[in-house]
This record gives C-alpha cells, sequence and structure tokens, in this order.
C-alpha cells in the first residue's frame, strides 16, 4: 500500500497512538495494511467517501428536494423491531472489540492494537449508520442503509475466511481460536446483522399476509408509488433523453439503453455474480460423488460442506436472481410508462386526416408499389371536408394469406413481401402500440440475460466440463457450433413471422375498434351477423400467422432442446471411444448437471429469443410509427413549412392568398386508378374576420365551411401560393371551440364545462343559463354534477351541442371558433342561444367565428360573412348586404325565411332515461372477481382445446404428457446404469458403442415424442384461440342496448386486445408448461423415493409446505392481478377519449391538462405492476431456498444416513432431486402464473354472461311475404329503459296505415326517440305492436330489424367504399345505389367535373370521418333507399343540410318512396312534417294529440298549435297545410 493509505487508515486509528513516519513504514505496518482484517476498515473508508460525494452532488444539484419521498412499503413495527436488532448487534460487535483492546492491552502487539482499533472504528460507523435506519424516514436513509448492509457482510465474510473455512478441512485452524467461545459469540453476532437481518427482513411481507385477510385486496390497499417511479418524474426524464432520437430519427432502443444505463450495469454485475453461484451446486455436487468413490481417501475437505455448498449455491443463486428481477422490473415497469406517454403525446401532434387501406401490389416481381403519404387518426369529431384516400373495402392491411402448410422458404419470402406493404389501420395500430406492443418490449428488456448470462455460462461449462471429460469436451462444442445456425435460421423466420401477425392484429383490432364504435347502428340495422363474419376474417388471418408463429417457435424449442443432447452423445462417445476413458458416476452426473445447465440456458435462448424478437418489432413498429406519421406544421421543420408570418399584424385573423390540404402530399389532382378523393380549401385573395365581432361562414354541403375553422387552428397542411401569402391566428389571448359533433369526456356536466377552469359560480351560473342548460339540469336528480357518459351517451344531441358551447363561452378565449352549433337545436333553443348567448355580455366583445345554415336566426347578429362555394373557394365576402348582392342563392333563402335549425326537438338519448343514483353516476365500476378462479373460465380455456373431438385431444395429450418424462428419467437411469457397469467390471468388459446406442436411441425417442406432442398441442391452442375470440365478439354484439349504455367501450376493447392475446401467447404456453412440470416433478419424485425411500416424508412436507405458500401467494397475486387488469382500461379509455377530441385538445392549449390526468392512470397501473413483480419476487426466494434445504437433506441422508451406496445410485438420486427441488419451483410458479393470468378467461368470461338479447328461433322466422305492408298498430304499448327502471312510454295506442306519412314532435324528454326505440325492440316493452298483422314480439329481431329502417340523429358509416356503406351484402347493382344516391340529394351537390366528388368507389373511413356531417346524413339516407324497408323512421335525420339539398331529399321522401311505405318522422323542421297525413304529439311518455295538421291547428290550447305559432315561419307553415 502507498503512503496515502497509510495516512487515511492513520486518520481513523485510536489517536493515543503516536508513530513517527519510520514505524509506519515498518514491516509491522506492512502486516498491518495487507492484513485480511484491514479490509472491513477499508470498506468503511471508500464507503465514507462516497456517501460524502453523493451528499454534495445532491446539496450541489437539489436533486430530489421537491419530491414527496414515498415510500413503496411503510416502516411496519416489524420491520422496526429488525432494524433494531441489527442495531443492537453492531453495538454489542463494537463492545466486544473495545471490551478486547482493554482487556488485551499488555499483551498485544502494535499491529493487533492497531486491528483491532481499526474494527472498533469499523462498528462505531456501522453503529452510526444502524441507529439512523431506526431513527430516520426509511426514504431519507435508503443508501446509507445500503452501505451498511455492504459493510457488514464483507466484515462477515472475512471472519468466515479466517474462522469458518478452516472448519470444513482436516488440516486447517481457525485463525482467531485462540479467542475461544468469545470468537463464536462474535462471528454469530456478525451473521444476525450482516445475513439474518437483512435475508429475513419483511419487504412484501405485510402486503401477503394483508391480502389474505381480506377478500379482496383493492388498489388502494396496495402500496403508493415512489416519488422516483411516479409518471410525472420518470416521464419528464425519460422523454427528454428520448428526443434527441426522435429528431435525428435514430432507434428508440438506444435512447433505452441511456435512460435505463445505471439499472443495466446493475443487471450486469449481478448476471456476472449470478453465472458464479449457478456452479456451486454442480461443483459440490462432483466433488461428492468423488468423496464417495474414493471413500473420502486424501480428501482436503469434509463431505458436508459439500452438501452445505448445495444449498446455499441455489439459495444464493435464488436471491440473486430476484435482485436481477428487481432491477429489470423496475426497467419494465418504468419503459411502459414511458413508452405510452410517448405514444400519447406523439398522438397528440398528429394531422388529422383518414386512414387509408394499402395499395394493391402488382403481381409482376419488378412492380414497385406507388409512394403514398403516412395514414393519420380521424376521429369523430373531425372535419366537415376531409381528403379521402384509397382504402381496402374493410379497412384491413390487404395482404395474401398463408395456407395452413407451406415450406419455410416459401413463408419466409410470404412474410417479407407482406412487411414491405404499407401499414393502415392506425387506430388499431395505436390501440396496439400501448397495449401489445408495450407489453412486448417489457417482456424482451432483459438482453443481457440472453447476451451475456447465456455465454458467460455456456463458457463456465465449457471450462467445467474440460476439467472432467478432458479435451473431448471441445467435440460437444464443435457440434454444437456447427447446430447452432438450425435454430437461429428459425427465429429468422419467426422474426417476420411476429411483424407479419402483429399487422394482421392491428386490421383485426381496428376492425373490432370500428364496429363497437358503431354497434348501435350495427344492431339497429340488424347486421349484426355479417360484423360477426368481417371479424371472423380478420381474425382467420391473423391466426395463420398465430399458428405459424407457434410452429416455428416449437421447432426453435425442440431444436435447441435436442442440441444439448448430440453434444452428450458426441462428447461421451470420444470419452470412452477415443479417450478410452472411465465414465464413472463423478464423470456422468457432475457433467450431466452441466449439460442440464447447458441444456437450461438453451431453453433459456428458445424462450427469451422469441421475446427479444417481438421486442425488437415492437420497437420497431414505434419507431416507424413516431418517423412516418404525419405531424401538424406547427411540428415540423423544412422548406414547406418556411412561410414568413411577420409581416402581418399579430392581431389579424384570417388567410391570403394560400391553400389548405389534409396531408403534405395532396396536389389536387385525382387519378382513376387510385380512387382517391381530395379536397382542397383555396384561398384566392384575402379574407380577414373582423376582431370583437360575429362573423358567420355560410355555405352548401360539403363546400369547406368546417375546413376554414381547421385552416385556422392549424390543422391543415399551408401551401402558400406566393411571398404575401399567411394565415394567422392570434392565441395570445386564447382560443375556445366547439365542434359540430359535440365532444365531451366522460365526467360531469360541470367538468364538461369547466373543462379544468377556475370555478367562478356567478359566471357558471350565468353561462348555464345562456346556452339554455337551466331546465335540462333540472331533469337530472344529481343537476350538473351527472355524469355524462362515454361520448355523452345520457345526453341527447342538443345537450352535448349546448354544452359544448358553453365550454367555450366560459373560458376566458378571445376567439370563439363555433361550428354549426345550432344544428342540433330546436327552434325555441336555437332563438334562446341567438338572443340571450350570442348577444349577452359574455359574448360582448369577444371574436366569434361562427359555421352556420342556419342563417334567418344568425344573419341579424352578424358583422361579417364568408359565403363558400362548391368547390372550395370563397364565392363572397363582406357585410350582410354586400353577400347578398353577389349570391343570388343566399339571397332566396334568407327572404324565404327558411330557418335551418328549426324544430328540432332535442330528444335524448336512451341511456338518459336510466335509473340515476344522487351522485349522478352512469357508468357502473368494472367487474373485479374475488377468491380463485373458477371452473367454468378453466372449461372456458380447457373446452375449447379438445374441440368437437375432445376425448380423442384429450388422450392424446395425455399419453404425450406421460411418456416425455418418463423417457426422459429414462435416459438419466440409463447414464447411471452404465456408470455403474465401471464400478462392477473391469473397464474392458464394457461394451461403450453398446451402451452409446442405446442412450442414443432414447434420445431420439426423447425428442421425436418431445415435438410430436408440442405440435399436436399447439393446434389445439390455436383452436381455443378461435373459439373464445368468437364467443367474446358474439357475446359483445348480442348485448342489450342498455348493457351497451353502461358499459365503456375501452373495457371491452381491453377484452379484446389485451386479454385475448393473454389466451393467444400467454395461456395456451402456461397450461403446456404446467402440465409438462407436473408429471416431470412426479416422475423425479418417484424416482427419489425408489432410491432413497425415507425421503418420502420429507419430500411430502416440501410439497405441503409449497403448495401453502403457493395458496396464499396467488391469492395475493390474483387480487393484484386483477386491479392490475382494471387499471389498463383507463388508460385505453383516456387515450381513445383523446384522440375523439384532439381538436378540441389542441384548440384549447389542454395538451397539458390531458397529459396530467394521463399520468394518473399510468401511475395506478404502475402502483399495481410493482406489487405484482414484488410478490412473484417474495414466491421465488422462499420457493428456491426450500427446494434446496431439501436436495441439501437428500444428500446429507445418502452420504450419513444409508451405508453400501453406491456413487452412482447417489448420484442419480442427486440429480433427481435437485433437478425436483427446481420443478417445484418452476411448478409451483407456473401453476400460480397460470391462475393468476386466468383473470383473462374471467374477465372475458363475465362478457360471455352479460344481458343478451333473445336468440333467434325457427318459430320467430315470419312468412317470405312479410311484410306486404307498412301498416303499424301498437296496443297499449308501455317501455323503460331497464327492467327495474320507470317507465319513459305510458299506454301509447295508435294505428299508422300503409303508407302514411307521420311526423312525431315534441319536448325535450317527451318520449320520441324512445317510441322509435320500442318499435325496434330496443328496449323492455310491454303491450303489443302488429306490424302488417304480425306481432313485433313473436318475430326474430333480425328480421324485424331488416324490416323497420331507422336513420338515427348521428349517422354512422364503416370504413370501405360508398357500395359497401349502401349494399354491405352485395345485393343489388350500381344502378339502385346510385339511384338511392341521386335520391338522397347527393348529386345535387356534386358535379361530374367536381375532383372531390364521391362516388360508388369513393373510399370512406371508420365512422364516415373523411366526410362532413351533412354528407354522413345523405349517405345514410341512401342506404335507407336501398333497403326499401315498409317502414322508415327518420329520428332528425337532415339537421345538417343545407336548404337546397333538403328540398331535393323531401322531395325524392315523397315522391321516390312507394306507396305503400310507412315513414315516421321525428320532427327536425316544422316544414318537413307540415304536409304529413298525421301529426303525433308527445309529452312525458304519452300522446297528447294525434290527427291531420289541419285538424291539430284548429286547437288553440293544443301543444302543437303552440309550436307552430313559435315559429318565425308561422306564416309559411299555415300555408302548407291550407294547400
Amino acid at each position: 500500500m502507498g503512503w496515502t493509505w497509510r495516512v487515511l487508515y492513520a486518520s481513523l486509528l485510536w489517536p493515543a497512538w503516536s508513530y513517527n513516519e519510520s514505524s509506519l513504514a515498518s514491516e509491522e505496518t506492512r502486516e498491518v495494511l495487507t492484513s485480511s482484517l484491514a479490509i472491513p476498515t477499508y470498506t468503511a473508508i471508500l464507503s465514507v467517501l462516497v456517501l460524502f460525494i453523493h451528499g454534495i452532488r445532491r446539496f450541489w444539484t437539489g436533486f430530489g428536494q421537491d419530491r414527496s419521498n414515498r415510500s413503496s412499503h411503510s416502516q411496519t413495527e416489524v420491520i422496526h423491531a429488525f432494524r433494531t436488532l441489527r442495531l443492537l448487534a453492531c453495538l454489542s460487535l463494537l463492545g466486544m472489540e473495545i471490551w478486547g483492546l482493554v482487556y488485551y492491552k499488555d499483551v498485544a502487539t502494535w499491529s493487533e492494537k492497531t486491528l483491532e482499533s481499526g474494527l472498533c472504528a469499523v462498528w462505531t460507523y456501522t453503529s452510526f449508520l444502524a441507529l439512523l435506519s431506526v431513527t430516520t424516514s426509511p426514504n431519507h436513509v435508503r443508501v446509507p442503509v445500503r452501505h451498511l448492509c455492504c459493510i457488514l457482510f464483507v466484515s462477515w465474510l472475512v471472519f468466515a475466511y479466517r474462522d469458518l473455512y478452516p472448519l470444513v478441512t482436516y488440516d486447517l485452524e481457525p485463525l482467531d481460536g485462540e479467542d475461544g467461545a468469545v470468537l463464536w459469540v462474535y462471528i454469530g453476532i456478525q451473521t444476525v446483522a450482516a445475513v439474518f437481518v437483512p435475508l429475513f427482513v419483511p419487504r412484501t411481507d405485510s402486503l401477503i399476509y394483508k391480502a389474505n385477510r381480506v377478500e379482496h385486496l383493492s388498489l388502494e390497499q396496495l402500496p403508493a408509488v415512489p416519488d422516483y417511479d411516479e409518471a410525472r418524474y420518470m416521464v419528464t426524464r425519460g422523454l427528454t433523453l428520448l428526443q434527441p432520437y426522435i429528431s435525428n430519427k435514430r432507434h428508440l432502443a438506444f435512447g433505452f439503453m441511456v435512460i435505463f444505463r445505471y439499472e443495466y450495469i446493475g443487471t450486469i454485475f449481478t448476471i456476472l455474480l449470478l453465472v458464479s453461484t449457478t456452479f456451486i451446486t454442480p461443483v459440490g455436487v462432483n466433488m461428492l460423488l468423488r468423496y464417495l468413490e474414493t471413500g473420502g481417501e486424501n480428501a482436503p475437505i469434509r463431505p458436508w460442506f459439500w452438501i452445505l455448498a448445495i444449498f446455499i449455491g441455489s439459495s444464493a443463486a435464488s436471491v440473486i436472481r430476484q435482485t436481477h428481477m428487481f432491477l429489470m422490473n423496475m426497467i419494465t415497469v418504468r419503459s411502459g410508462a414511458i413508452i405510452n406517454q410517448l405514444i400519447f403525446d406523439h398522438a397528440l401532434r398528429i394531422r388529422l386526416k383518414v386512414e387509408k387501406g394499402n395499395e394493391v401490389m402488382s403481381q409482376s416481381p419488378t412492380a414497385t408499389p406507388t409512394p403514398v403519404a403516412t395514414s393519420a387518426l380521424q376521429p369523430p369529431e373531425a372535419s366537415e371536408e376531409v381528403r379521402e384516400e384509397d382504402s381496402s373495402a374493410t379497412g384491413e392491411v390487404q395482404q395474401p394469406q398463408t395456407g395452413a402448410v407451406e415450406s419455410a422458404f416459401e413463408a419466409d419470402s410470404k412474410i417479407a413481401r407482406e412487411n414491405k406493404a404499407p401499414q393502415s389501420n392506425l387506430l388499431g395500430r395505436m390501440n396496439n402500440l400501448i397495449t401489445s406492443d408495450a407489453a412486448n418490449i417489457a417482456s424482451g428488456a432483459d438482453i443481457f440475460l440472453l447476451f451475456l448470462f447465456v455465454p458467460a455460462q455456456l463458457s463456465l461449462c465449457v471450462v467445467f466440463l474440460y476439467s472432467i471429460l478432458g479435451w473431448s469436451s471441445f467435440v460437444g462444442i464443435g457440434v454444437t457450433a456447427i447446430l447452432f445456425p438450425v435454430p437461429l435460421y428459425f427465429s429468422k423466420l419467426m422474426a417476420a413471422a411476429q411483424k407479419a401477425k402483429m399487422q394482421k392484429t392491428d386490421a383485426r383490432v381496428q376492425t373490432v375498434t370500428e364496429t363497437l364504435n358503431t354497434i348501435r347502428m350495427i344492431k339497429l340495422f340488424g347486421w349484426e351477423p355479417k360484423m360477426l363474419q368481417r371479424i371472423a376474417t380478420a381474425r382467420e388471418k391473423e391466426l395463420v400467422y398465430i399458428k405459424w408463429e407457434k410452429w416455428l417457435q416449437i421447432f426453435i424449442g425442440q431444436s435447441i432442446f435436442a442440441i444439448p443432447f448430440i453434444t452428450m452423445i458426441s462428447t461421451y462417445a470420444t470419452f470412452t471411444l477415443i479417450m478410452k476413458k472411465e465414465l464413472s458416476a463423478s464423470v456422468i452426473f457432475s457433467s450431466l448437471v452441466v449439460f442440464d445447465m447447458s441444456r437450461g440456458q438453451m431453453w433459456v435462448m428458445s424462450q427469451r429469443l422469441p421475446l427479444m424478437l417481438r421486442a425488437k418489432v415492437s420497437l420497431d413498429r414505434i419507431n416507424t410509427f413516431l418517423r412516418d406519421t404525419e405531424l401538424l406544421d406547427e411540428f415540423v421543420s423544412g422548406p414547406d413549412n418556411s412561410y414568413e408570418v411577420n409581416t402581418v399584424s399579430s392581431d389579424i385573423v384570417g388567410f391570403k392568398n394560400a391553400s389548405f390540404t389534409w396531408d403534405t402530399s395532396s396536389d389536387g389532382s385525382v387519378t382513376s386508378a387510385s380512387n382517391c378523393r381530395i379536397f382542397k380549401l383555396q384561398i384566392d385573395d384575402e379574407v380577414v374576420f373582423q376582431r370583437g365581432c360575429i362573423n358567420l361562414i355560410v355555405g352548401p354541403t360539403g363546400s369547406g365551411k368546417t375546413s376554414i375553422l381547421m385552416a385556422l387552428l392549424g390543422e391543415m397542411h399551408f401551401v402558400p401560393k406566393g411571398p404575401d401569402s399567411y394565415y394567422n391566428l392570434p392565441r395570445g389571448g386564447g382560443i375556445a371551440y366547439a365542434s359540430q359533433e359535440s365532444w365531451v369526456q366522460n365526467k360531469t356536466i360541470r367538468d364538461n364545462i369547466l373543462f379544468e377552469s377556475e370555478y367562478d359560480s356567478v359566471r357558471y351560473d350565468k353561462v348555464i343559463e345562456q346556452c339554455g342548460l337551466s331546465r335540462d339540469i333540472e331533469l337530472f336528480e344529481a343537476g350538473d354534477l351527472t355524469e355524462v357518459g362515454e361520448k355523452g351517451l345520457t345526453l341527447s344531441g342538443g345537450q352535448k351541442a349546448r354544452i359544448t358551447l358553453a365550454r367555450a363561452v366560459y373560458s376566458n378565449a378571445e376567439i370563439l371558433l363555433l361550428d354549426d352549433v345550432l344544428a342540433a337545436l330546436d327552434v325555441h333553443t336555437s332563438k334562446w342561444i341567438v338572443d340571450e348567448c350570442f348577444k349577452g355580455d359574455l359574448i360582448r366583445g369577444r371574436t366569434v367565428i361562427l359555421v352556420t345554415h342556419n342563417i334567418t336566426l344568425t344573419s341579424p347578429i352578424a358583422d361579417f360573412i364568408v359565403s363558400m362555394g362548391r368547390d372550395g373557394r370563397i364565392a363572397s365576402q363582406g357585410s350582410l348586404s354586400a353577400v347578398l348582392a353577389k349570391d343570388p342563392k343566399l339571397y332566396t333563402e334568407l327572404q324565404t325565411g327558411f330557418s335551418e335549425a328549426e324544430g328540432r326537438t332535442d330528444e335524448k338519448n336512451p341511456v338518459v332515461e336510466t335509473k340515476r343514483t344522487e351522485d349522478g353516476k352512469l357508468m357502473v365500476a368494472e367487474e373485479i372477481a374475488v377468491g380463485r378462479v373458477g371452473w367454468r373460465e378453466a372449461k372456458l380455456f380447457l373446452s375449447a382445446l379438445g374441440g368437437k373431438r375432445w376425448p380423442l385431444w384429450w388422450a392424446v395429450f395425455i399419453y404425450n404428457a406421460v411418456g416425455t418424462p418418463v423417457v426422459e428419467t429414462l435416459n438419466v437411469w440409463f447414464l447411471g446404469y452404465w456408470a455403474h457397469q465401471y464400478e462392477e467390471r473391469p473397464a474392458s468388459d464394457v461394451s461403450a458403442p453398446y451402451y452409446l446406442m442405446v442412450f442414443t436411441a432414447i434420445v431420439v425417442a426423447s425428442v421425436t415424442t418431445k415435438m410430436s406432442s408440442y405440435l399436436y398441442y399447439f393446434v389445439g391452442a390455436v383452436r381455443a384461440s378461435r373459439t373464445i375470440h368468437e364467443k367474446l365478439v358474439s357475446s359483445v354484439l348480442a348485448s342489450t342496448m342498455r348493457w351497451l349504455d353502461i358499459t365503456p367501450t375501452s373495457r371491452v376493447i381491453s377484452r379484446c386486445t389485451r386479454d385475448m392475446a393473454t389466451v393467444d401467447d400467454v395461456l395456451s404456453v402456461l397450461v403446456s408448461q404446467s402440465t409438462e412440470i407436473i408429471t416431470f416433478m412426479i416422475a423425479r419424485f418417484c424416482s427419489v423415493i425408489l432410491v432413497a425411500p425415507a425421503t418420502l416424508l420429507p419430500g411430502l412436507m416440501v410439497a405441503i409446505t409449497g403448495g401453502w405458500l403457493g395458496r396464499i401467494f396467488v391469492k395475493a397475486q390474483l387480487s393484484v392481478k386483477r386491479e392490475m387488469s382494471n387499471a389498463q382500461s383507463p388508460i385505453f379509455s383516456h387515450f381513445s377519449a383523446a384522440m375523439a377530441g384532439l381538436v378540441s385538445i389542441r384548440a384549447y392549449g389542454a395538451q397539458a391538462t390531458i397529459k396530467q390526468e394521463f399520468f394518473v392512470r399510468i401511475d395506478n397501473y404502475t402502483r399495481t405492476t410493482r406489487s405484482f413483480n414484488d410478490i412473484n419476487r417474495w414466491m421465488s426466494v422462499r420457493i428456491e431456498t426450500i427446494g434446496a434445504a431439501f436436495a441439501a437433506g437428500i444428500a446429507t441422508y445418502l452420504v450419513y444416513g444409508r451405508t453400501q451406496v453406491s456413487a452412482s445410485t447417489t448420484g442419480f438420486a442427486l440429480n433427481m432431486a435437485v433437478g425436483f427441488c427446481d420443478l417445484i419451483r418452476h411448478c409451483i410458479y407456473t401453476v400460480n402464473t397460470l391462475e393468476v393470468q386466468a383473470n383473462s378467461l374471467e374477465r372475458i368470461q363475465q362478457y360471455l354472461e352479460i344481458e343478451h338479447e333473445p336468440k333467434p328461433t325457427p318459430d320467430g322466422v315470419p312468412p317470405a311475404y312479410w311484410p306486404s305492408s307498412g301498416k303499424l298498430s301498437v296496443e297499449q304499448l308501455s317501455a323503460k329503459y331497464s327492467e327495474d327502471g320507470p317507465k319513459v312510454l305510458h299506454d301509447l295506442s295508435f294505428t299508422v296505415n300503409s303508407g302514411e306519412r307521420v311526423g312525431i314532435v315534441g319536448r325535450t324528454g317527451s318520449g320520441k326517440s324512445s317510441l322509435t326505440l320500442a318499435l325496434l325492440r330496443c328496449i323492455p316493452t310491454e303491450g303489443k305492436v302488429y306490424l302488417d298483422g304480425l306481432s313485433i314480439d313473436s318475430i326474430n329481431l333480425s328480421a324485424l330489424r331488416s324490416s323497420i329502417t331507422i336513420i338515427p340523429q348521428v349517422p354512422e358509416l364503416l370504413s370501405g367504399t360508398l357500395r359497401q356503406n349502401l349494399d354491405p351484402f352485395d345485393e343489388y347493382d350500381d344502378a339502385v345505389l346510385n339511384d338511392s344516391l341521386r335520391a338522397a340529394g347527393l348529386f345535387s351537390l356534386q358535379h361530374s367535373e367536381d375532383d372531390a366528388r364521391l362516388t360508388l368507389d369513393s373510399a370512406i373511413s371508420s365512422g364516415g370521418g373523411n366526410l362532413s356531417v351533412g354528407q354522413r346524413q345523405i349517405l345514410a339516407l341512401a342506404r335507407v333507399m336501398v333497403r326499401r324497408s315498409k317502414v322508415l323512421i327518420l329520428d332528425e335525420a337532415t339537421s345538417a343540410i343545407d336548404n337546397e339539398t333538403d328540398n331535393v331529399i323531401q322531395a325524392s321522401l315523397r315522391n321516390e318512396l312507394g306507396k305503400d311505405v310507412t315513414v315516421l318522422i321525428v320532427a327536425h323542421r316544422l316544414q318537413t312534417i307540415m304536409d304529413a297525413d298525421k301529426i303525433m304529439v308527445l309529452d312525458a311518455g304519452r300522446i297528447v294529440e294525434f290527427g291531420e295538421p289541419k285538424e291539430l291547428l284548429k286547437n288553440d290550447a293544443g301543444l302543437f298549435r303552440v309550436l307552430v305559432d313559435s315559429s318565425s315561419d308561422k306564416d309559411i307553415l299555415y300555408t302548407m297545410v291550407i294547400d
């Protein structure tokens, strides 16, 4: 040692000594510095320096000062007791050292005193740290306690080496033995402080025991998330480090390595330790067998040490392994949160446009697909006119389907071709990114386990094998190297298959998501079978690759399983046949342990490699999503974005000489081959909206009114036409936006209006009053604290529109962008909004840009008007008089007094009548099962495995399950039998070729049996995946309207994604592994019993103890797993809701608020995930320790408890015992994990037992001619929305003759929409309804809903072509479809030369997102024309359509429909129903008036007369009745 160490050391020693510099350089000094007793002092000095640097760093950087420092595990009394015990142990050691210094001061040498003084300093330092751990919060001493444990353990190792190790030898003595009994007390106290306390201090025990004392462990009872794992901290830090990689388009994998660099360094350290400790057991077995072979002759070590090594090796490896898992859990939990937030952040910046399908690739091998723009999301609230891209008929990825059997080369080529296809289904893809892909990355994050642990352990295996087998081990290595490319080739195929499978999964999830989003429309049209078939088709395409992936996984696993056996055969053949050596028991069984270890590592490779490949594929998918999705202009840098805006005054709102498109690749042209419809907003001059005034944007349907608002908000791509081009929207004073398709969150009415703004009761009450919400809120028991439900299910369209308007008005924004907020309101409410809100004090002085069709009501308050033409250009602009002078059609419309939003009755959706509680809650809490997983859930999967021929399937499966372990056990026994021959006969009499041939035959039989059993099993696993998915989707599609209303879509989608992924990828593997492990465990236990019958009782005790631990483990694990499953749905729900309201969120600048809410949901999921992982580690350590004790006990019995036991028999028993103990751990862990993962089956089973509509029966099939007419007779009809809810219709009786047109009017809540739902049997009813003479309750629902067609208030479309939306069953030719489009008024909106015209081949995005609301209503009407039903119900079906188009539609309804078609019209304009044959007036669910309009107008006190007299065009309405 140098002088520096001497100075540092001397500074800590007892100050009484005063030796000069020459004495420090003496021989005694060198003896002190090199003594093993100085190691604890060096460790303490290093600890002091590290803690000092750590403290300086924290003080200098302020690190952690603003953090809450919450601990995930509170300091319980038990933990405090353990820490107090450690403090007492440290004080005792200090006291013993001081006593020794005083007692031996006269006889001790200087070096002894110096070393003793150093130990006194060490125990003083440890006592101080231990005192801190007792008196200070654990969060503040986390690092010092780690130093304390390290110092104590190092000191214990020193004394173990000096005084314990000599005891295991025959010729050494303890170095400090002269101290006598004091020494053993001293070491015992150290053992308590350094080993006992760290190992046995409770960590997760309190959580385990708590879970077993309650029926279910709720989220609030789980340990809180530590501050360093809170999303707000780790996501912010992680995204900051990832941003350079995203900006420079580098792969995210490198970014994650930087983020988790310290954690990965820790895993490298634990892996190296684990590699070292795993060889303790095989060394112990080898040395123990050598001792038995030689009878202990010349043995330097006592046998009990090797027995102890077997126990310590397994136990230490378990602790180190779980430490490694702790570090990996930190990485996976944090990476999952970062990935979710990364996808969410990026999604908040993407451009809204239609998803598009893949282009059909040319069959020519040299053809290349035409480049297309990246796809992006189109949510429901998006623009009125959006570019429509080429898409597939079903919105799926168009890829050729692989056959059931194909060669590896063909599959590889095919998968490669498919992976080159462009991707679509962005919504489904994003759902997969935050669920399946995030999970894949987490499961494949342990890269060093594969790339460091496996090579390192295999290298040590080679070294160990060389020490006992000589150079023959290199022959085995060479064989392994030659054969290893085989699994690598299969791995390459699997990576491609995994990528293709994920694309198919995206398509399936997109189809399921779209179906669930439009499920009400699907049920109203009776399209459930068609959609079920569509989903099944997508599922079959996915299952092709699931099957191919599983087969490849089997090929990888079996090739890796066979390689070690081939290595063994080649090695033993070389050792016996060429080297002419004897295969003694010590050679065979010690090498067999190592070969088992190498096979285990190959198995780890076979398991980890697919996970790693999946993680890579998922990282690539995320990388592609971040790189290729198109962002808004403000987030993109480049020449297309570099326009000059500084020349424009900052307060100007408007454009000049610019065009706007929905993606950067649009050039305004359309090719006949692409079927693309491209909309372009053209600003040829300058448009400047007036500040502090109300500005109107008017024009026909599809002309680009909404696009002006989108362009101002920056949602469209800006294309300057010249150097003077600009667009500007000042955001300094705030922007408020109300979309045409109102966006509300699944919160209370008040929360939706406030939108995270500060609550001002005076302003809030004024907003409620001016927006006409007072009466609506009074109708709810909970008032404005009523939850609106998912997508505002509890509200009518008018109520949602007014809440959206109220949100904008309540905000302090200077500029309000309102997109046709009057379209969903009745005439009275519209007038109220105009008079009280737009003319009120809350709007005065603010800049309002209002898109509207209702020119009559709004023109008096308008200061500036922009009139749009049909080609996306400005037709005219200026004051009202200037615009009217240039636009004759607008002038005519204004003169006729046509009120665009007139007469809407603002009827509620069905859910509004559901039974409420006073707290306003609507959505039921997600179901959480309690107790163990039941037989129903197990039967769901097990019965699906066998299919129709389940007895045969299960018989073959059991045969394979039993045969495999028997054959493999026979392998080990035969090796022991071979070794035993050398004990009984001379080596020359042992025929090595014979035994080698028999062993090879057994190996071949083992590999063949295992291969066939896996292939046979996974055929059933794919069948189970298909069956369970079909049952789940069928059950949801057959559910009732009420169940759909109270169940968030995100919960259903979660079961169709995460839970089905568990069934596809996890459950099938766990069932196979559990069966295999149980049979292997039974075979090995029986083998041990045959050799050592006395071990039966200990073995049973181990099994019972393991079973007890497994029971309490699974009780806690199931609770946490259920909470973890439920904690994920809110993440998905929030993500979907944010995507639906993306424009509104960006307009309000509320991204930060939305992110904070996302953080809360991520923290809840992190809270459950951490506990889930902690419980796993708790279980593993205990089970592995018990197994190690059992193996050591058997070894003790065989060595000391029995006589005349051969080495080969002992080796066979030890091999079986070690394997049995390892299998106990695997068995309990795998079986319990299977039960935990079966939570997905529970969740699926819950949705198989929901409320269902009546199933079709043969008796419910109506006659072929039915219905021949549209006559409708209703007798005493009552209805309610649930069996225990109040009635919403009361004893309605009326008759509508065939061919009559009946208008239905009434105030909000009068029951108009409830009547339409009752006629379709969507809600429980009483009474009778006859259609064409048949009672509708005796007819199958599919037949009934195919005969009655309804157009709901909000039209919904499916992704695909326009033709497929009109005729999803391919029943009509194009002539009929075009006639329906003409009759619905589509052709009046467009001309043949229009580039953006709609044709039958035009692509429709999911939900019709690339069309305006008016265009969607027209297509919904056209779909009705095609169906030609005898009864037609229009529920406010033309609210968003302009005057000219509405006139065409009304004329078509009067003239195009058959004379026997009965039309029920829920009035949205009084003009629409004034020429009806009859008018029905509803109030509070009762008919108050029913008759001809002329007769009803004669009743001065009638409600209908009041509605007409209050209309602004009363004279026209009276004229229509008279005419």
